[in-house]
């Protein structure tokens, strides 16, 4: 990551980078130091921790929320703020030189109410980190939903996960910030929020792009994929604005089909083309990561999170009460 800055303008607007955490770590720190080294110098950082953090940073203020959950944090950078832009980023992501300059330019339609843009797998992850994050990057895995893990072309999204999102301070304050009873997605009802009640659009550009630290295969990664079933599923019900969609409901259909479909006579020919999908799927990793063990992980690891988030989705769907 480039090291080189821009004189501040005092013409730019200010920036309030907000990173929820549980505690100092290392992938912390790291996000820190990138977003110090943007390119867009008028900004303050806000960690919203669960304990007081220690070494300090300069620009960069510790807020001790203790016992509140991710949204919770977030919506604290209300009281805490000074920017016309809130950036919210994880602690376990950094960003590209030049995010917020990439995502500045996208506010000038007085329409958009926020800006996001993808999470890539950094170079320093290990083989089963970076096999997790093919997973979600590859059109079998990832579905349609795989720009967020991978760079491709601009467009207009309805929801988009908070691990790299910019909102106008006037948008979030508006709609309220995020709805703290959810969790994981309550960036989903955010968005829903800016779409449908404020009538706003959010737009995904490949260039405010952050490197986010993947979960590693197989359990950390299975667990993470799951939470997000159950969720969806939830909000499939409850938020159909933007949860309620095809593409959220085939992996649920195919576990389905994989446990009760043993008597159809397409059984065999509809796993054999999953399995040619699946083939096809780690020549394609292969040629973009040139590591044979990364490519044959992400085998599995794709079938696996299709049948557990599938099932935790059913579980999401059919069942109330989730929350934090």
């Amino acid at each position: 990551m480039s090291l080189e800055k821009k004189e501040t303008s005092s013409s730019s607007p200010l920036v309030s980078v907000v990173i929820p955490c549980r505690g100092f770590n290392a992938y912390l720190e790291e996000s820190i130091a990138g977003v110090l080294n943007q390119k867009h110098q008028n900004l303050e950082i806000l960690v919203l921790s669960d304990s007081p953090i220690s070494p300090s940073f300069p620009r960069t203020k510790v807020i001790v929320a203790e016992n509140q959950g991710p949204a919770e944090k977030r919506d604290l950078a209300l009281e805490h703020s000074q920017g016309e832009f809130l950036a919210f980023i994880d602690d376990d992501a950094f960003p590209a030189f030049d995010w917020l300059d990439n995502a500045l330019a996208s506010f000038s339609d007085a329409q958009v109410g926020a800006v996001c843009g993808p999470g890539v797998t950094p170079p320093s992850d290990s083989i089963f980190q970076k096999a997790s994050g093919w997973v979600f990057a590859s059109w079998l895995g990832g579905g349609p939903f795989s720009f967020r893990f991978l760079p491709q072309e601009r467009r207009e999204v309805d929801d988009f996960p908070a691990m790299n999102f910019i909102v106008r301070r006037k948008s979030f304050e508006a709609v309220g910030g995020f709805n703290s009873s959810f969790w994981p997605g309550e960036d989903t009802k955010l968005c829903l929020d800016l779409t449908r009640k404020l009538e706003q659009k959010i737009i995904y550009d490949p260039r405010v792009l952050v490197f986010h630290h993947r979960r590693p295969l197989f359990y950390q990664h299975l667990e993470q994929a799951g939470r997000y079933g159950q969720q969806r599923g939830h909000f499939a019900r409850v938020l159909p604005g933007n949860s309620r969609k095809l593409s959220y409901f085939i992996p649920s259909a195919f576990t389905l089909f994989l446990f009760m479909g043993l008597s159809l006579p397409a059984y065999s020919l509809v796993l054999s083309l999953y399995f040619f999908l699946l083939c096809l799927t780690v020549a394609w990793v292969y040629s973009q990561e040139k590591n044979l063990k990364i490519s044959l992980l992400v085998m599995p690891g794709i079938f696996l999170t299709h049948v557990w988030y599938g099932f935790r989705f059913i579980q999401g769907f059919l069942f109330r009460g989730l929350g934090r």
